[in-house]
């Protein structure tokens, strides 16, 4: 049964992006804002700010499938202030039946305590960073939404995904009736997506404009970057057959674990693997994405001019 697409953008989501990377850390060795950026938010935050955000490093990282949640099911304006005053104002009771039905296993004692920590959390993270951020970022996103809804009435759901992810492949599934798709600047340019009961949520990083036709484009750095290592071509070559799982290639080609997802995560943000989704258990397989070698060809010829 095929699935229904919405395309969303809202700052709310870039708020709690650049939140969630702050604080956790995670993939911050493979985005392209890259370890520095903390260091540049720290230095501009208070010492009184960093020790109220510091706790949230340490608390589950599935509380962010809920506040998405929020997000994305808010009836509220598309303003920061307005979102949390939302949260804030709910009941415990309204607070938890907004997502209950996507996410069975929450309880009512789980979602007050993630709306009562984060909340005033988030308040300060909006104050003191998201609202220093450059309109010019809501531009991008806005106007990328725009375009990718122009593309939904002539690509469909499924090859839209593909196209705005660059390579990850959502087919139609039993149980899934919903994909909300939205841009994202800080997450650039891995994609995250978190699967809920009967819908799953996606992200898709959007590049900034390149400010010096002289300096080579993000994209074609990218694809560079991946083509590098001698072992990532190999990887490439191996998958062109057919596609394979993590445990598939450590165990055929002799590799651990760790190295695999480096080199699984090199190609696929340089946009050379497509990452197939086999339900809402998050495992999944990787292939070649042809689009991607044919992509790479592009941007070469076009920086240096051929």
């Amino acid at each position: 049964m095929a699935y229904h697409v919405k395309i969303d953008v809202s700052p709310i989501y870039e708020m709690l992006n650049s939140f969630l990377v702050y604080v956790t850390k995670k993939w911050i060795q493979h985005l392209d804002v890259g370890p520095e950026w903390i260091i540049e938010v720290e230095g501009k935050l208070s010492s009184n700010v960093r020790a109220a955000l510091a706790p949230a490093a340490t608390w589950p990282f599935d509380d962010f499938d809920v506040l998405f949640a929020w997000a994305a099911y808010r009836n509220t304006s598309n303003e920061n202030i307005d979102f949390l005053d939302m949260l804030a104002g709910l009941t415990a009771e309204e607070l938890f039946a907004r997502v209950s039905v996507l996410l069975p296993h929450l309880t009512i004692e789980e979602s007050t305590r993630i709306r009562d920590s984060y909340v005033p959390l988030l308040r300060l993270w909006d104050q003191h960073y998201c609202q220093n951020m450059s309109e010019d970022y809501r531009t991008w996103l806005e106007e990328d939404a725009e375009e990718k809804r122009v593309l939904l009435d002539k690509m469909g759901p499924e090859l839209l995904i593909e196209y705005a992810t660059a390579g990850v492949l959502v087919e139609p599934m039993p149980g899934l009736d919903e994909v909300i798709l939205f841009p994202t600047v800080h997450n650039r340019p891995i994609n995250m997506y978190c699967f809920y009961e009967g819908m799953m949520i996606m992200q898709y990083p959007v590049d900034a404009p390149e400010e010096d036709e002289d300096q080579p484009p993000t994209c074609l750095l990218r694809f560079t970057h991946a083509l590098a290592d001698p072992e990532r071509l190999r990887l490439l070559r191996y998958v062109s057959g057919e596609p394979k799982s993590l445990a598939e290639m450590c165990e055929e080609l002799g590799k651990d674990e760790d190295m695999v997802k480096d080199q699984v995560m090199a190609l696929r943000i340089a946009g050379l693997l497509r990452t197939h989704l086999l339900g809402s258990n998050r495992k999944e397989k990787y292939s070649i994405r042809p689009d991607g070698v044919s992509e790479l060809n592009m941007f070469l010829e076009s920086y240096i001019r051929i």
